[in-house]
């Protein structure tokens, strides 16, 4: 929260945390470092709770199983006797004390912003990671945004890339989907290039790969499914590619006609039949009229 402590003891607030003060309307008030009695009580009371909630100690797969586990404790908390108040539960302390309160209104959109340029891998690196964007922002100068559990990287105000935030060390986290138009000039990455060796598709689909993989010019059949895929979307082409598998129509211009029929509006037939025109005439079949025509065309000088 604060980055310097000059000589004369003022201090310089980080920016994100002067945005979050000012969001709530707060004033921040800064303690002597290493200083614990200035806030001895408040110290005192998150040693309690950090005691009560984290002893024996405990692991979590993830953030989000760690929150959902706290947010239940946290109200088994509010149960208790209030510290103060005796007779009264913390809960119904609140209560009271909630008409008092402002409304919290919007929340704050904690993160922490930096900008970075994309490397010609399209990868750009926070902390010890690096993450992936699409294709087309290769060399450009972007915007990244770090939350706890997330990584969000912005382009001229418009979010092109979202990945899980990880704590790991000099790993490389791909979007394959990124990494698909460049496919196109060289399609034979796809056998085992780095964005697309755990790649997880639909089962028709794996299975559509391998019977093209298995046959030359096969790759490029399949990066042109793929193009199909970004065009129409994954739910789409994933269910024509069901449907070619149960006929087993899997050739690559089949699919594509699949897709066409899933994607073309269907034309509804009018529910009263006599709304549609009528013919009053009959028409007569005349070929001679053919004959006229030609011999009009023929006259003109």
């Amino acid at each position: 929260m604060v980055t310097y402590v000059s000589r004369s003891k003022d201090r310089i607030f980080h920016p994100r945390f002067l945005a979050l003060m000012n969001h709530y309307v707060m004033e921040p008030v800064a303690c002597t470092p290493a200083a614990g009695w200035e806030k001895g009580q408040v110290e005192r009371q998150v040693q309690d709770i950090r005691r009560q909630l984290f002893t024996p100690k405990l692991s979590f797969n993830d953030l989000a199983s760690l929150n959902d586990w706290l947010y239940l404790r946290c109200n088994e908390l509010g149960s208790r006797r209030h510290p103060e108040r005796r007779d009264q539960t913390i809960d119904e302390m609140f209560e009271l004390e909630r008409s008092e309160l402002a409304p919290l209104g919007q929340t704050f959109d904690g993160y922490v912003e930096k900008a970075v340029r994309v490397c010609s891998t399209c990868l750009v690196q926070y902390d010890s990671n690096r993450y992936s964007v699409p294709a087309r922002y290769a060399g450009c100068a972007i915007s990244l945004r770090a939350y706890a559990d997330r990584i969000v990287i912005i382009s001229d105000h418009e979010v092109i890339a979202e990945h899980k935030r990880r704590f790991t060390k000099n790993i490389s986290y791909f979007e394959p989907w990124h990494y698909v138009p460049l496919l196109t000039r060289k399609p034979g990455a796809l056998r085992d290039g780095a964005p697309f060796v755990e790649w997880q598709l639909p089962a028709a689909m794996n299975k559509i790969k391998d019977l093209y993989m298995d046959s030359k010019g096969g790759d490029r059949d399949f990066v042109e499914l793929l193009m199909q895929a970004q065009q129409h979307g994954m739910e789409t082409v994933a269910m024509a590619c069901d449907l070619a598998v149960e006929q087993k129509t899997m050739r690559l211009p089949a699919i594509i006609n699949l897709i066409n029929q899933l994607v073309e509006p269907v034309i509804e037939p009018l529910p009263d039949t006599h709304c549609y025109p009528q013919l009053r005439v009959i028409p007569q079949a005349d070929c001679k009229r053919y004959e006229l025509l030609y011999a009009t065309q023929e006259a003109r000088p």
